[in-house]
């Protein structure tokens, strides 16, 4: 479970929300309007204000490395490091085909994957660390409509699996009605609930 407790960053008004073991919940509003720096606030990325909790623990009573752990976040862009594929990845059991990949991608060059190729394995990637919150940033805006669903489907079973909570922003508000049981608008730098 996640919990916001007054979280305020830059312009936005402190934010209260729960998000449950299992539930995802969705996110929009307008480029600029703060989204990304709420999940990276929620990701203890950038100073905020207000207090957030994961499975009751809360984020200023944790070390920032074991809470990016619990709680990660999956960036718009994904980073890559190494040369090749197979060096981001502890976990080789990493199920590559559910993102319509086969095995031997490990041994791919990163220089050689498109973005949205890159977005699929940034998405294996942030769940082959068994994450207890993913804070996910268009997760499937570079991808096609097969692999948009392989993604929606995952994070579902994911989310059902290890009863882990989400937040899922995307500009597609269709999509949000598909992955998302409720749904928040940022507007006027709040956020609310749309009814």
């Amino acid at each position: 479970m996640l919990r916001l407790e007054d979280i305020t960053i830059g312009e936005l008004g402190a934010t209260n929300l729960t998000v449950a073991a299992g539930e995802c919940i969705g996110l929009h509003g307008t480029s600029g309007s703060g989204k990304t720096r709420l999940l990276r606030a929620i990701a203890d990325l950038e100073a905020h204000g207000g207090q957030a909790y994961a499975d009751g623990a809360a984020q200023n009573e944790v070390k920032a490395h074991e809470w990016r752990r619990r709680v990660m976040l999956l960036p718009s862009e994904s980073q890559w490091w190494q040369d090749r594929v197979g060096q981001h990845f502890d976990n080789k059991t990493v199920a590559f085909d559910k993102l319509g990949f086969e095995d031997d991608v490990v041994n791919w060059q990163i220089s050689r994957c498109s973005s949205g190729e890159k977005q699929r394995l940034a998405i294996l990637r942030l769940l082959s660390h068994q994450p207890r919150v993913l804070l996910l940033d268009e997760p499937s805006a570079n991808l096609d409509e097969t692999n948009t669903e392989r993604v929606e489907v995952l994070i579902k079973q994911y989310l059902e699996q290890f009863h882990a909570a989400a937040i899922w922003v995307s500009h597609d508000l269709r999509q949000l009605e598909r992955v998302a049981s409720r749904q928040f608008q940022i507007i006027d730098d709040q956020v609310s609930q749309i009814a």
